[in-house]
């Protein structure tokens, strides 16, 4: 009854719009919730679950008081809402860093199945870690599968490798085309250097039969 409870709750928070008071600081906590609840699919963290059920819990209470606040009830203390946002928001943070600290375990223990847990709990910072995910994958892809966030980095490989191999080829055909107009132009240049001497040459033969024949008509 109880974990049918908790379902119901989850969910509840989950799927809420977060309440507009202190949204700057209750939008992290709110939007991390289904991240947080995925820490309970790792076994590793075993010993957490109830302290993760609790601050969930508490997290649901507490999204319910600023919608109340929102709403306009009066009985409910602003200030006490930020203080238990704020008390949630250091929760919130640790466990983030817990994430991260068992994340570069998983690396240097080579444990696989932590890696992908973490990497699709939504808890890392995939995009600072990028390289490191590749490059672990790479080395253990036979143990891995491929998660949305890897496959979405497979991809963007992939295009960013066909990017570079059509400006490779525009480059080269680029130079082709170059090479051929230059190959082109010194065509051209050799014929009309060859037509001016033909005409030079001509021109000079037609003045040495000229004065040949003005030899001939002066003797």
């Amino acid at each position: 009854m109880l974990k049918i409870l908790f379902l119901f709750l989850f969910s509840t928070l989950l799927y809420s719009n977060n309440p507009i008071v202190y949204a700057a600081l209750g939008d992290v906590i709110y939007n991390n919730v289904e991240s947080i609840n995925k820490l309970k699919e790792i076994e590793s963290y075993k010993a957490k679950y109830e302290s993760i059920d609790a601050y969930l819990l508490e997290v649901n209470a507490t999204k319910k008081m600023g919608f109340a606040i929102e709403n306009g009830d009066k009985t409910l203390d602003k200030k006490l809402y930020l203080q238990k946002l704020r008390a949630l928001s250091k929760k919130n943070d640790a466990l983030v860093r817990d994430a991260n600290k068992a994340f570069k375990q998983s690396l240097e223990n080579e444990d696989s199945t932590l890696f992908a847990q973490l990497v699709n709990s939504g808890l890392i910072d995939t995009e600072k870690n990028k390289s490191e995910i590749l490059q672990y994958y790479y080395g253990h892809n036979e143990d891995i599968n491929v998660s949305d966030v890897i496959s979405n980095y497979l991809e963007e490989e992939r295009k960013s490798a066909q990017s570079k191999q059509r400006h490779k080829q525009y480059i080269k055909t680029k130079k082709m085309k170059e090479a051929e107009k230059i190959k082109r132009i010194r065509k051209r240049d050799l014929e009309e250097q060859e037509k001016l001497e033909k005409k030079l040459d001509a021109e000079v033969k037609r003045k040495k039969q000229e004065i040949r024949r003005e030899l001939l008509n002066s003797k």
